[in-house]
């Protein structure tokens, strides 16, 4: 999901496109994708980001799907709508740098052969401590913060389950400054450069 405007993050470059430590957010999340078990990628784009579009259809093994850019939900149905695709179908958000291919993995595990469908959140206390934004909460469970990972499952008539993860790695969406600068942070501190 690469199609929002990212106002937010008051970036000269489109959200997708913003670098986190010298690479761009998008980058980092299909670089995670493509380590993950994940066999095709699709990339909802939008005319709020035609850089980003373009950075994409440059790529190979990386499909686009255009979307109205009328915000996370309504561009999700647009690309659950696709009769090529078939659930279960794993959701990803441009926003989450720090990404690794195995939480991607533990995710798919945790779904396994169930049907319905999974909302992936962290504790809104964690992206507390962390010091990242808390842009949204799950209701009624608003301890809880959706990480911008789904797995949509293949019937409507499944119940929805709730994954609670204690992941960094899904707690930090880049959505203004100081988040991008943490996850910069956090990037060094991993690759070994803040030693």
């Amino acid at each position: 999901m690469c199609g929002g405007k990212g106002t937010r993050l008051e970036s000269p470059h489109e959200k997708p496109l913003h670098p986190i430590a010298g690479t761009p957010m998008i980058d980092r999340v299909l670089s995670a994708l493509s380590g993950s078990r994940i066999e095709t990628v699709y990339a909802a784009v939008s005319p709020n980001a035609p850089e980003t579009r373009a950075h994409l259809e440059n790529r190979d093994g990386i499909r686009t799907i255009e979307t109205a850019g009328d915000g996370y939900v309504a561009d999700l149905m647009t690309v659950l709508d696709r009769p090529a695709l078939e659930a279960p179908i794993l959701t990803v958000a441009a926003d989450l740098p720090l990404l690794e291919p195995p939480v991607l993995d533990r995710v798919l595990a945790a779904h396994g052969d169930d049907c319905g469908s999974r909302t992936v959140c962290v504790p809104a206390a964690l992206k507390r401590r962390l010091g990242v934004s808390i842009d949204s909460r799950l209701e009624p469970e608003d301890h809880l913060s959706p990480t911008g990972v789904n797995v949509v499952g293949a019937t409507d008539d499944s119940p929805s389950m709730t994954d609670i993860h204690y992941d960094p790695r899904l707690a930090v969406n880049v959505n203004r400054r100081e988040d991008a600068r943490l996850a910069a942070g956090r990037l060094r501190t991993r690759d070994g450069e803040g030693r």
